[in-house]
């Protein structure tokens, strides 16, 4: 038998957080909140399930992550995210873990978890298919998220296992939401990572893109979801190459202008 603490990551998350959080209150004998500013009744909804979340500056999701373990009670945690809905298989099956024998440290269980576009399941969304099934439970003294600016892991553990069940993932549920990531997505992959300042390799990315996840995964014969998830698919791998290629003219430029400021004084210097 082991003790559980859920950590679970919020910003302006009223929209499903009394739905993850009511099966999540059946595992956990504890809760984490980690919220990073939120303005809506994020923080009214968790202090009715008595929950006082905990404030921290978002940096990258898996650093978020590792914030809210760092402020749990008990060494094992079961990560979540606050559009991420446990059903009751998922729930019956964390119950029997936790009443069962305690686990090797190096242990861990994968979620599997269910993408939904616009209140649709989908089969692919850029870059994952759906199911996919992350390492969510875990020891803190063994594993942790690793820093990848976008789709970070979690690394440390020794071996896996996955739950059965069907976690709901509502991710991008509404047009705006699905343009808000695209652009945060891109823009944290140039500012964290390293990406090739090419236009051109941008252009032949994102026409690869259109055909792997939109033609060839079948996500044609989804109607407006199968065009929205192509689309996010083909402006993704664009944009992530464009931005990389901007950022750099950008700073070309600006080196330009120092060096002719620096010029320009110099001569002063010299005429005085």
């Amino acid at each position: 038998m082991f003790k559980l603490t859920v950590c679970l990551l919020t910003f302006n998350s009223s929209r499903l957080l009394s739905d993850v959080l009511t099966p999540l209150m059946k595992v956990a004998d504890e809760v984490i909140i980690a919220d990073s500013g939120s303005t809506d009744e994020t923080i009214n909804i968790s202090r009715r399930f008595g929950i006082e979340p905990v404030y921290n500056k978002f940096q990258t999701h898996g650093q978020q992550m590792n914030y809210a373990i760092t402020l749990a009670s008990h060494d094992w945690v079961f990560c979540m995210d606050s559009d991420e809905i446990l059903d009751d298989r998922t729930v019956s099956y964390l119950l029997a873990l936790k009443s069962g024998e305690s686990p090797e440290a190096g242990q861990s269980w994968r979620i599997s978890r269910y993408w939904f576009v616009l209140g649709e399941q989908v089969r692919t969304i850029y870059p994952v298919s759906s199911p996919d099934f992350p390492v969510r439970l875990f020891n803190r003294q063994q594993a942790k998220f690793n820093d990848r600016p976008v789709d970070d892991q979690v690394t440390g553990y020794s071996h896996s296992s996955v739950i059965p069940g069907f976690v709901r993932h509502d991710t991008f549920y509404n047009l705006h939401e699905v343009f808000n990531k695209l652009n945060s997505y891109t823009t944290r992959l140039v500012v964290n990572k390293d990406i090739t300042p090419s236009l051109t390799r941008g252009i032949f990315s994102a026409i690869g893109a259109f055909f792997k996840w939109y033609l060839f995964s079948g996500a044609w014969r989804t109607g407006r979801v199968g065009v929205v998830t192509g689309i996010y698919a083909t402006l993704y791998s664009f944009l992530k190459y464009f931005k990389a290629w901007y950022k750099k003219g950008q700073e070309h430029k600006n080196a330009r202008k120092e060096s002719s400021a620096t010029t320009s004084s110099a001569r002063v210097s010299r005429q005085d």
